[in-house]
C-alpha cells in the first residue's frame, strides 16, 4: 500500500537537523542549478556516473520555499474541489498529497528533494511515460512510479532512474515518478531511520529555520 505524505507516520519522524547548506547544482544537471542539501548533491553526483554513457539527470526543482508550497496546495485543492464537490477536508488533504506534500513535512522545503528526469546526450528528455508535474488527473494514474499505463521504454527509464538514485540512498515519492529524496521525514519512515536529517531551510540564507519534532 502506497504511504501518502499525508499520512500521519510521516509527521511522526523526529528531525535531528544536520545543518548542511544548500547548495546550487552545476550546470551539468540542468539551467535551473536548483538548491539542494549538500549531502543530496553529492548523492546525485554519484548516481550519474552510473548512466550510460550519453545519458544525464537533469534536475528540474529542488528547494521550495514554503510560499510556492502553499501556492501549490492552494491550486491543485482547489482543482480536486472542482473535481469531487462536497469532498471533506480529510480526503482533499489525503488526495492533495498525493501530488503535493502538507508544508510541515514537506521534503522541498528542507532542501531534501529534487524533481528529475533523464536526458540524452542532446539534452532532449527521454519517454518516462508523463510531464514532470502531471497529476494522477491528468494522467490518469500514469505519473505513478509503478504505473502500468506506460510503454516499455518509459518502463525501462523510470527503472533506470530507480536503480541509480536507490543505489545512493535516494527514495522514490511513488504517486510522482519525478520526485526522489534524501534524508527528509518521508525517506526516514520508507528506510526505517530513526529520525530524518533536514528539516525546513531558508534558501535566501542557507541558514536552518528550525524543526518541528
Amino acid at each position: 500500500m502506497t504511504i501518502l505524505l499525508s499520512d500521519p507516520r510521516v509527521a511522526a519522524v523526529p528531525v535531528d537537523e544536520c545543518g548542511e547548506p544548500l547548495v546550487h547544482l552545476d550546470e551539468s544537471f540542468g539551467p535551473a542549478r536548483s538548491l539542494v542539501r549538500q549531502g543530496l548533491a553529492d548523492r546525485l553526483a554519484a548516481a550519474r556516473l552510473e548512466l550510460p554513457s550519453g545519458l544525464a539527470l537533469r534536475v528540474v526543482e529542488g528547494h521550495r520555499s514554503v510560499a510556492d508550497q502553499r501556492s501549490i496546495i492552494a491550486d491543485y485543492s482547489a482543482q480536486l474541489c472542482a473535481a469531487y464537490p462536497g469532498i471533506s477536508a480529510d480526503d482533499l488533504r489525503r488526495l492533495s498529497s498525493r501530488f503535493v506534500s502538507p508544508v510541515a513535512v514537506a521534503p522541498h522545503v528542507a532542501g531534501a528533494a529534487v524533481d528529475l528526469t533523464l536526458v540524452d546526450e542532446r539534452g532532449h528528455e527521454l519517454d518516462l511515460g508523463t510531464k514532470i508535474d502531471a497529476t494522477p488527473e491528468q494522467s490518469a494514474g500514469a505519473c505513478y512510479f509503478a504505473a502500468e499505463e506506460i510503454g516499455p521504454d518509459a518502463r525501462a527509464h523510470r527503472d533506470l532512474l530507480a536503480r541509480v538514485l536507490g543505489a545512493v540512498g535516494l527514495v522514490n515519492y511513488p504517486t510522482e515518478w519525478w520526485h526522489w529524496s534524501h534524508g527528509d521525514r518521508y525517506w526516514a519512515l520508507v528506510t526505517g531511520a530513526e529520525t530524518a536529517r533536514y528539516g525546513p531551510v531558508e534558501a535566501s540564507s542557507g541558514v536552518i529555520t528550525g524543526t518541528a519534532a
